[in-house]
């Protein structure tokens, strides 16, 4: 039988189970949880698996992050972020949270931070027997009358069970005398009621009290018992009872009563005297709540409040009243105490996740805030309205329940509002209603949406000509609504040409400030105005720009002088040749009748003024006349007109000078010179300009006769110059000369040693070393071989050079002309400074050369020459010098021939020899000279 009952049993808490999770998976769908635990459980325990319930990912719960809040002040459960679990906070203890309740849930929210989403979660926790029957008092005293009928019934004081189902209280036992029994009622509520049954009549002189033994006992696994002991003392008879005045009391209080008032005051009547009409009130029947809250005097019956009401917390309480004589005759009342809800809370308004900045460009609905509202007042002062201030782009939209949504109701710019300050209020239906309110603090991101603004729609700037280089010109600003690098502006230039070069090349912008700098210095009379393009760009990606246009004016200066166009400045024509001099000589030459009248015409001055404005504005005045009343000029007209009629003693020739001036700062002026004729006919004015020309300009005159003199002044000093330095020169070539050597010589005219000389710098040029010994016969020519690639190419150098055995060779040339073989032209013929021949005065001191003394060596020497120079000559063919060249132009370039240098041959004089030199080049001639030296130095000479 036990075993029957114990399958069935089974079954049905597995199917009881099975509805539990299914209706959890059916709630879990729909957002919302439910789990069920036992109570008393320690901390972290296992409640249920929320992220397998709702589908969510473990990954993606730890990186967007989940919490659980709940509306009470203690948190009693816990996400575990690594498994998904619901877990406990706390130790949960059923009786405390849940006193008097059935059903014990507590309620929690998920809140998913990435997501911005809520999950409502409900806990039912379950109760456990942890809490065994107690009675208020373990000493109960009753009195009862010995006159007592059988059958009286009793009421005891309950038990108390703080659990529930069936580990709540389930029945009492009574034990220990016969006189008693116990019987329990049942009440409404299923409430179970002890009391004590009169099944015997008392005797007081039998026994005077009785003790009794009352067991209550709950319906846990094992059960839990409380005792309480019951002494009835049995008292004399007394027949009249106390009778309360109503059976109920009710009392409707409202919760914001003060401590200390007086709530209701009961009364019994008990019509009998003495101690057995003093009637006493008492509780007998009251919650633990209600003994906390409400105090009854026993004396007076009056019901007080010694806490405060929270209808919150408690809006009803039910009291059992006892009135009892002195007899121990009793009567009960109940009272009914209602407590009604006052407006004493104002809506709470929770923040349980914010963004704290949000872009500028983000879309109209994005979610910015989770707010939680609740207000713990009921019926109409619990009703909540929320709103957000004014002025604000954003809504409020109800997200679950008690939760609301902070979203944009439209798009943001920052370049309104950087920042907000999000009001989130709320009042509740009470009256007077209560508000409270919340701030969000936002802060709007910038977003590159707007274009630099210049300043100005167009700049323009005045900058006067020939301005330094890098002057300032004018600066140009742009402003960027946006912020941080979108707001950063930089300048540039936009490229365009002016005059066929680049505008970059005439003034430039200054990147950072927007500074306009001029690069080069302007002239007025060549760009008047530039127009240009300056262009403003952000620091954004992508970056944006605008361009504004720049008019920079060149103002003029005064910096061109007035231009007489008439009458032409002297030379100033442009003919050449005797015309040219004509028309110029007749420029600024006007002819005046001498009848003239005042104000007459005779000319008139024309001048310009490149500059503009009043810098261009020319005025006129007669600076310099011959006769100065005579002729006046027009201030603006430039006129020259009569001032008064010709006199007989005025000169017929007048020169005015004209001054033309501008109104410049400083002004510039120029002057234009006229002659003036008074004539009657052109013939008369020709003949007074031939006459009259110099006396008309004493001062001209006198001017160009100093200029004349200082000139033949200087052209004597240079004279004299030029013929100092002849004599010098002179004087110095003679010194050069050699005097007189022999008899000989004596008769020989000075020039034919002219060629002497020539040779000598023939030879110097070719750089010859001639050493002569005083012992002539021994005496021989050396050529350097390592110096003739200094001076000209020339085929190279012998072994050894050939002597020159001065009377051998003398007579082998004498005898036979025809059989002379020419020597090996020697390529470095150059002479030592010591070896150079030459006459004696042209020796230095340092030099220790001299010239030979005795008439042997002299002819040897004159022979050496000979031969060197025919040597050069037949050299010439050798090196490629071409014909008459003697050479030279491999040395000094083709265009030095022989042309430019004398033949020496016809100059040089051989005393003693018949040789001479021919004028053939390549040719040498032996001829015998027929006569003495004097002859043939005549012969020569001819």
């Amino acid at each position: 039988m036990c075993a029957a009952r114990e399958g069935r049993w089974g079954r049905r808490r597995r199917a009881l189970l099975l509805c539990c999770v299914l209706v959890a998976a059916w709630e879990a769908a729909w957002g919302q949880l439910r789990y069920s635990v036992p109570e008393e459980l320690p901390k972290g325990s296992f409640v249920g698996d929320v992220a397998k319930d709702l589908a969510l990912e473990l990954a993606a719960l730890r990186a967007r992050g989940a919490r659980v809040v709940s509306q009470s002040r203690t948190q009693y459960f816990a996400l575990h972020a690594n498994s998904g679990h619901l877990v406990t906070a706390e130790r949960i203890d059923r009786e405390q949270l849940c006193r008097l309740l059935e059903k014990c849930v507590l309620r929690c929210e998920l809140i998913v931070e990435g997501e911005l989403k809520v999950y409502a979660v409900e806990v039912e926790i379950t109760d456990i027997n942890d809490n065994a029957p107690t009675f208020k008092e373990m000493q109960l005293d009753e009195k009862i009358s010995e006159i007592t009928a059988p059958g009286s019934r009793f009421p005891l004081t309950k038990a108390q069970d703080p659990d529930v189902g069936s580990n709540s209280l389930q029945s009492y036992a009574l034990s220990g005398d016969e006189h008693f029994s116990l019987s329990v009622q049942a009440g409404a509520d299923g409430e179970k009621r002890p009391e004590l049954v009169l099944t015997k009549a008392l005797d007081r002189e039998e026994a005077a009290f009785h003790e009794l033994l009352l067991t209550a006992s709950d319906g846990g696994e094992p059960a839990r018992t409380g005792t309480a002991r019951i002494r009835v003392a049995v008292l004399d008879a007394n027949d009249n009872a106390p009778a309360f005045s109503q059976a109920v009391y009710t009392v409707r209080v409202p919760e914001d009563v003060p401590v200390g008032f007086t709530l209701l005051r009961v009364t019994a009547t008990d019509p009998d005297d003495g101690i057995y009409g003093e009637v006493t009130y008492s509780l007998k029947v009251a919650t633990e709540i209600a003994l906390e809250v409400f105090q009854l005097e026993p004396e007076t019956g009056a019901i007080k409040l010694v806490k405060y009401l929270d209808y919150e917390e408690w809006n009803s309480y039910e009291l059992e009243l006892q009135a009892r004589d002195g007899g121990g005759l009793f009567d009960t009342a109940k009272v009914l105490i209602s407590v009604t809800d006052v407006n004493d809370n104002a809506p709470e308004i929770s923040v349980r996740s914010a963004l704290s900045e949000i872009s500028e460009d983000a879309a109209p609905g994005t979610v910015v805030a989770l707010v939680h509202v609740q207000d713990r007042d009921s019926g109409g002062n619990g009703e909540v309205r929320c709103s957000l201030g004014e002025g604000v782009p954003f809504r409020l939209e109800r997200a679950l329940d008690d939760y609301y949504s902070v979203v944009t109701a439209r798009e943001l710019d920052r370049e309104q509002a950087s920042e907000y300050n999000v009001t989130v209020r709320a009042a509740d239906g009470g009256s007077p209603a209560l508000r409270s309110s919340a701030v969000l603090a936002l802060r709007v991101l910038d977003v590159n949406d707007n274009a630099p603004v210049f300043a100005e729609a167009r700049y323009s700037a005045r900058l006067p000509e020939n301005n330094a280089e890098g002057a300032l010109v004018l600066t140009v600003r742009a402003s960027d609504a946006d912020w941080g690098q979108n707001a950063r502006v930089r300048y540039r230039l936009r490229e365009g040409r002016l005059r066929g070069a680049p505008l970059s090349s005439y003034v430039s912008v200054q990147a950072e400030t927007g500074a306009l700098y001029a690069l080069r210095s302007f002239d007025y009379e060549e760009v008047r105005e530039l127009e240009l393009w300056v262009r403003a760009e952000d620091g954004g990606a992508p970056p944006l720009s605008s361009n504004v246009s720049v008019r920079l004016l060149i103002a003029d200066e005064n910096d061109n002088a007035p231009q007489v166009l008439y009458p032409p400045a002297p030379g100033s024509g442009s003919g050449a040749g005797a015309g040219a001099g004509a028309v110029s000589g007749w420029a600024g030459v006007e002819l005046a009748p001498r009848s003239a009248e005042p104000g007459a015409l005779v000319a008139k001055v024309v001048a310009v003024d490149a500059d503009a404005g009043q810098n261009a504005w020319l005025s006129y005045e007669l600076a310099k006349a011959t006769e100065p009343g005579l002729f006046r000029v027009g201030l603006h007209s430039g006129e020259v007109r009569m001032a008064r009629s010709p006199m007989a003693r005025d000169a017929a020739r007048h020169s005015l000078v004209v001054l033309v001036k501008d109104r410049g700062r400083p002004p510039l002026s120029a002057t234009a010179t006229l002659t003036v004729v008074l004539a009657e006919s052109v013939a008369e004015l020709l003949s007074e300009l031939g006459s009259a020309a110099a006396p008309a300009e004493p001062a001209g005159s006198l001017t160009r006769w100093l200029v004349l003199a200082v000139a033949a002044v200087s052209c004597l000093f240079l004279a004299f110059l030029l013929l100092l330095l002849a004599l010098r020169l002179r004087r110095w070539r003679r010194s050069r000369l050699p005097p007189p050597l022999s008899g000989t010589l004596r008769g020989v005219p000075a020039s034919h040693f002219v060629g002497i000389d020539g040779v000598r710098a023939f030879l110097r040029s070719y750089s010859h070393d001639v050493s002569l010994t005083a012992d002539s016969r021994k005496s021989q020519l050396r050529c350097a071989p390592g110096s003739c690639c200094d001076t000209l190419p020339a085929r190279p150098p012998p072994a050894e050079p050939a002597p020159l055995r001065g009377e051998h060779a003398a007579a082998q040339r004498a005898a036979d002309t025809d059989a002379l073989t020419q020597a090996q032209p020697n390529p470095d013929w150059r002479f030592s400074q010591t070896q150079r021949p030459g006459t004696s005065g042209s020796q230095n001191g340092e030099e220790g050369g001299a010239w030979p003394s005795n008439q042997f060596d002299t002819e040897m020497l004159q022979a050496m020459i000979l031969a060197s120079a025919n040597e050069a000559a037949d050299a010439n063919a050798t090196l490629g010098g071409g014909t008459g060249t003697m050479g030279l132009s491999a040395r000094y370039g083709p265009q030095f021939t022989l042309q430019h240098v004398p033949d020496y041959r016809q100059n040089v004089y051989i005393p003693g020899s018949t040789a001479t030199l021919s004028n053939a080049a390549g040719k040498r001639d032996a001829k015998p000279s027929g006569g003495n030296k004097k002859k043939s130095g005549k012969k020569e000479k001819k």
